[in-house]
């Protein structure tokens, strides 16, 4: 099983797209494929599921969710049954459920998705206090033998749900659309990354920069690029040029493999996909 995690601080570069078109080509594959979403946004939720399956009515969230999930590990709704009961009880509740219990199927062969909360943020500060920083790797764990790969949609911050999910995979992908201040950024982000390895998983690779919304007849595009080669980043050679279709896939919640499957920008996602994967 291998975990991928795509980030980036700054929102707007691609990430829910692009967790979610490579989670379904993926899928297309053959690989047993999760879609984990961290994104209080919810986005990469609503492209697999629609919004109206993601949020009833009244709003409130499909469930269960990944808040579900960590309020799980925090143990929030045992306790709401145990206060002012014995220790013999307590000791018999029963043990934090595994993260399978919280997935939905999407109607996607092979690929499954633990969708968002947007209410998700709620919870950091009382998992921070006690330190479950680990508890998402080591959930992910339990789903060896059940996925082939597993793509984790980012929330635009460095937080805790972020470092969770960095501690979780083996590797990173870094979304990136050519924007003077997106490279700016990039080098806190690099080195948050590289902290994280030292600090917490020493197994955690960064996979690539992926260049979207590459507009390859624009000056401006090829030079930032050109620099970031020059500066040693690792840029993936596949790049993601822009395209219409992709709010269509968004509006219709398919994803461009199902969409459009000989569109030039699926075929890009397709080069990508074959650009991060390893050889069979």
């Amino acid at each position: 099983m291998l975990t991928r995690v795509v980030f980036n601080q700054k929102g707007g570069v691609g990430k829910s797209s692009i967790t979610v078109n490579l989670a379904a080509i993926s899928a297309k594959h053959g690989f047993r494929t999760l879609v984990i979403d961290l994104d209080p946004q919810a986005n990469s939720s609503q492209y697999l599921l629609g919004e109206e399956a993601t949020y009833a009515a009244d709003k409130a969230v499909l469930e269960p969710n990944i808040e579900n999930f960590f309020e799980d590990v925090l143990g929030n709704n045992q306790q709401k049954g145990l206060i002012g009961n014995a220790l013999g009880s307590i000791l018999k509740a029963p043990r934090n459920k595994d993260l399978d219990s919280f997935v939905h199927s999407t109607s996607f062969d092979k690929l499954d998705v633990l969708p968002a909360s947007p209410t998700l943020g709620a919870l950091e500060h009382a998992l921070e206090s006690k330190h479950k920083i680990y508890k998402l790797r080591d959930s992910i764990q339990s789903l060896i033998g059940r996925y082939d790969r597993i793509y984790i949609d980012t929330p635009p911050a460095f937080n805790f749900f972020t470092l969770s999910a960095l501690i979780a995979a083996d590797k990173v992908l870094i979304p990136f659309d050519c924007d003077v201040f997106s490279k700016r950024a990039l080098q806190t982000l690099i080195e948050n990354v590289l902290e994280t390895q030292d600090d917490h998983n020493d197994r955690l690779e960064i996979e690539g920069i992926v260049v979207n919304q590459f507009q390859s007849q624009a000056k401006l595009p090829r030079e930032v690029v050109q620099q970031l080669k020059d500066e040693g980043l690792p840029v993936l050679n596949s790049m993601l040029p822009p395209s219409i279709l992709m709010k269509e896939s968004h509006q219709k919640n398919l994803p461009l493999a199902h969409l459009a499957p000989e569109h030039k920008l699926t075929q890009a996602y397709e080069t990508l996909f074959g650009e991060i994967e390893p050889k069979r």
